[in-house]
């Protein structure tokens, strides 16, 4: 059982009174996305913050006698990402989630001024370079191109990935599934990890206000949105 498997494993949903919202469809949750602005995708531990807390009751994460599953929202996931205009990635408390493209700008900008470029020759330094010289992996033929294949070592590796998501130096461009003899698609696929320079243009990554502004806009915008949220919360979704 992976980790999104486990997750799901008694899992109770429930729609938060925070955001009185209900998603039905995937060009909803885009729109939504870009209503808000930032998004996870599952629970961010403020009631009703995240993609599938938002769900209709019929689009909710389903499995059956057989051990097969329907869950709308991990399908919907690729299209949002390539036709959203936003950027997915581990943004929150290196959980996956959504930004608007229109936020990007100040959400780099704060993150970068936290995590600065990796140093010259470390392990996230080799990751990015590698990553950069082939615009795109997915995160399985990144871990060999970097030679994490040993015992233990995806693991490891994963926690490098997320960093440098957190950091804001890597992004997911869109999901890649295996096929079985039939062609048809199944699992929970693969990210396709990419730099936001090449996803978006460098343009995109830069601001002209400083980090400790972009911050202040980030958090009145969310204690607008999510007026219930605690100074805490807010915190933490943005650092």
């Amino acid at each position: 059982m992976n980790d999104l498997e486990d997750y799901f494993k008694n899992k109770v949903h429930n729609i938060g009174d925070d955001l009185h919202t209900e998603i039905h469809s995937c060009p909803e949750l885009i729109d939504f996305i870009q209503q808000i602005g930032f998004l996870p995708l599952l629970d961010s531990g403020i009631a009703g913050f995240s993609a599938e807390g938002l769900l209709a009751e019929e689009c909710r994460f389903t499995q059956f006698p057989d051990g097969s599953w329907e869950w709308p929202l991990w399908e919907w996931k690729g299209p949002v990402v390539t036709e959203g205009n936003c950027v997915y990635g581990k943004f929150f408390a290196g959980k996956a989630g959504f930004i608007s493209r229109k936020w990007w700008c100040d959400f780099c900008n704060w993150r970068r001024s936290q995590y600065p470029e990796p140093q010259e020759g470390s392990i996230e330094d080799v990751i990015l370079a590698t990553l950069r010289e082939s615009d795109s992996m997915i995160t399985r033929e990144l871990r060999a191109a970097c030679n994490f294949t040993g015992p233990k070592m995806r693991g490891k590796f994963d926690g490098y990935i997320r960093k440098l998501q957190m950091a804001c130096y890597i992004v997911t461009e869109d999901f890649v599934y295996p096929t079985d003899k039939h062609g048809n698609e199944y699992g929970f696929g693969w990210s396709l990890l990419t730099t936001p320079e090449r996803l978006l243009g460098p343009t995109e990554c830069q601001c002209e206000r400083t980090p400790e502004e972009s911050y202040l806009l980030m958090a009145q915008h969310l204690h607008k949105v999510l007026p219930n949220a605690t100074e805490k919360e807010i915190k933490k979704i943005l650092k």
